[in-house]
């Protein structure tokens, strides 16, 4: 009986991985189909032959050397300065304790139920204020701070022992070298996570920097697909959407299978089941 509950789990989680993975395998079918062969019906994943046609196509069509770049600028600045931000955040509200630390927690924790969307507006006003509308830092700013990232670090340095702090004070160490040597460097873990997930997360970002932004000069790979899409002149092409999606989505695709394991670790050690 064991091994048949196994093997029934094992059926379920494959047939829910297939359904999963469907639209990738159909978008990159559609990638590779050369953009002569119609879409026809039943014929779907398969064509005559294999072509990269739609892939040069799609490279000539859109600068996207520069849209790597302004993603890695983003992306970047956005995930370092959260670190920071969440670091700090997290080490005063694990290692100390003050008025009104429960109630400061939980409202930073109640950020995580807003809609993005909701926020849309009043980000927008404040961006076009700070006079960074079309630049890569009015696409980061509203993201310099995670509840998220703040409350996995939190749940990680909660689980050292409150000794070595203490241990570390005694010998003289100030806060941020205690926080340098000693948190920081057991919730490994924890700060992969961060990184994978708020990359993955603003890789994929859409409509804010599509708001926030008017130029190819600044744009990410996201927003830049809107390009493929204004071509309704000329019929659907979905090879060449295909090939543009796939082209933005395999290197995170890639990255996420090489640090898996790191990710499924840092939820684990922070206590979420």
């Amino acid at each position: 009986m064991r091994g048949m509950a196994k093997g029934a789990r094992f059926l379920v989680l494959a047939v829910l991985s297939a359904l999963m993975l469907t639209p990738l395998a159909w978008a990159m079918a559609a990638s590779l189909r050369p953009p002569e062969v119609p879409f026809a019906l039943g014929n779907v994943f398969f064509a005559s032959h294999l072509s990269l046609a739609n892939y040069e196509k799609a490279l000539s069509l859109a600068p996207f050397a520069r849209y790597y770049l302004n993603t890695f600028m983003q992306v970047g600045m956005i995930i370092g300065v959260q670190l920071l931000t969440a670091s700090l955040a997290a080490f005063a509200f694990a290692r100390y304790r003050f008025a009104g630390d429960t109630i400061l927690f939980t409202l930073i924790l109640l950020q995580m139920m807003i809609p993005t969307a909701a926020l849309l507006v009043p980000n927008f006003s404040t961006i076009r204020f700070l006079g960074l509308y079309d630049t890569i830092p009015g696409i980061a700013l509203p993201f310099f701070g995670s509840a998220f990232a703040t409350f996995l670090l939190r749940q990680s340095f909660l689980s050292l022992p409150r000794d070595l702090g203490d241990a570390a004070a005694i010998d003289g160490c100030r806060w941020d070298q205690e926080l340098r040597h000693i948190y920081l460097p057991n919730a490994t873990s924890s700060l992969a996570a961060i990184v994978l997930s708020s990359l993955s997360f603003h890789w994929n970002d859409f409509l804010w920097p599509l708001v926030i932004t008017q130029s190819d000069s600044v744009r990410p790979l996201t927003a830049g697909l809107v390009r493929f899409t204004q071509m309704g002149e000329i019929g659907a092409q979905w090879g060449l959407l295909s090939a543009a999606t796939m082209i933005v989505t395999l290197p995170l695709f890639a990255l996420f299978l090489v640090f898996q394991k790191q990710f499924v670790r840092g939820y684990v050690s922070s206590g979420i089941k």
